[in-house]
């Protein structure tokens, strides 16, 4: 069964950096849009960004600068490193594929995984 496994998550101090990893198991990323979101507690789920299957970059404006999306399709995996963690970071992040809607807009079709919990602490 095709599945998003996050992973490579845990706790820092504010100004410290992580990086984490996404795979799916059962299918390919190679040549897919992929994008990262995090749901942060009690709000709903947001875009951090995306990476296309050429590697170019998409980030919101909250962590531009300091997040950055990469992949490595010999390893078939997403990672995103963070830097200058804040604790308005702390969310559980996930991955899922992006697929090409009407303009420029991009949407989810599958389902979610658990995702990877990041703690930041002041």
């Amino acid at each position: 069964q095709e599945q998003f496994v996050e992973s490579g998550g845990g706790s820092v101090q504010a100004g410290g950096s992580l990086t984490i990893s996404c795979a799916r198991a059962g299918s390919s990323l190679v040549d897919k849009a992929v994008g990262w979101y995090r749901r942060a507690p009690g709000k709903e789920r947001e875009l951090v960004g995306r990476i296309g299957s050429g590697g170019d970059t998409f980030y919101v404006q909250s962590v531009k600068d300091r997040f950055t999306i990469s992949r490595d399709n010999g390893k078939d995996t997403i990672y995103l490193k963070m830097n200058r963690l804040r604790p308005e970071d702390t969310a559980v992040y996930y991955c899922n594929i992006l697929y090409k809607g009407a303009g420029s807009t991009w949407y989810v079709r599958d389902p979610w995984g658990r995702g990877t919990q990041v703690t930041v602490s002041a």
